[in-house]
């Protein structure tokens, strides 16, 4: 049953997370409160996404849970060295697309983003290197338990389904450019022998 909860709450949570990152409801709240108003809504997306993300962490931590396994030393050591760095690389790919544009304060402060494709970097490596270091961070934890597996499954999933929306809303904006970005760069897993130029 505590799985079960885990599963429904990840999936509203994921229904209204990629609700309200769709083109249709920033032109929906365009069209309610106006254009200066949704100068503040990448900030409000990525507030709203977090608060609404802690009752799940609490509810995985809340619930009745099993452990599946532990990484025992000295392998331990190796999966948190990794752990730490998928949190730096989720930094560098932070800072690598404009780290006020991605919080949402240039627009609050009314300099929107530039519109261009990020394709240095990390980038130069994966389309998504957020989403790589986030799923390194995850699977690598030392401790797993039955609601954190659960919990990790559903992110996991919920990143490949969220992939291929925001996939379809780059190339609506960019096109040509970014369908040719998409061709000779990997979506996820950097592949070494992929050409990089």
């Amino acid at each position: 049953m505590g799985t079960l909860l885990v599963v429904l709450a990840s999936a509203l949570w994921g229904f209204i997370h990629s609700l309200t990152a769709s083109l249709r409801m920033k032109e929906a709240a365009r069209k309610t409160f106006g254009v200066r108003v949704m100068n503040g809504y990448r900030l409000f997306y990525n507030s709203f996404s977090v608060i609404t993300f802690l009752p799940i962490l609490a509810l995985t931590a809340w619930l009745p849970d099993v452990p599946l396994y532990t990484i025992p030393a000295p392998w331990v050591i190796i999966t948190l060295i990794l752990q730490l760095s998928a949190v730096i690389v989720l930094i560098i790919g932070v800072f690598q697309t404009d780290v006020w544009s991605f919080i949402g304060l240039s627009q609050i402060m009314g300099r929107p983003s530039e519109g261009i494709i990020v394709t240095g970097g990390l980038y130069r490596y994966v389309r998504h290197p957020l989403y790589s270091a986030g799923l390194v961070f995850l699977w690598l934890t030392p401790l797993m338990t039955l609601n954190r597996f659960v919990l990790y499954l559903c992110l996991t999933l919920y990143i490949f389904i969220g992939v291929g929306f925001e996939e379809r809303k780059l190339i609506r904006e960019f096109g040509k450019d970014y369908l040719d970005y998409k061709a000779r760069t990997p979506m996820v897993f950097p592949l070494p022998l992929r050409s990089k130029d």
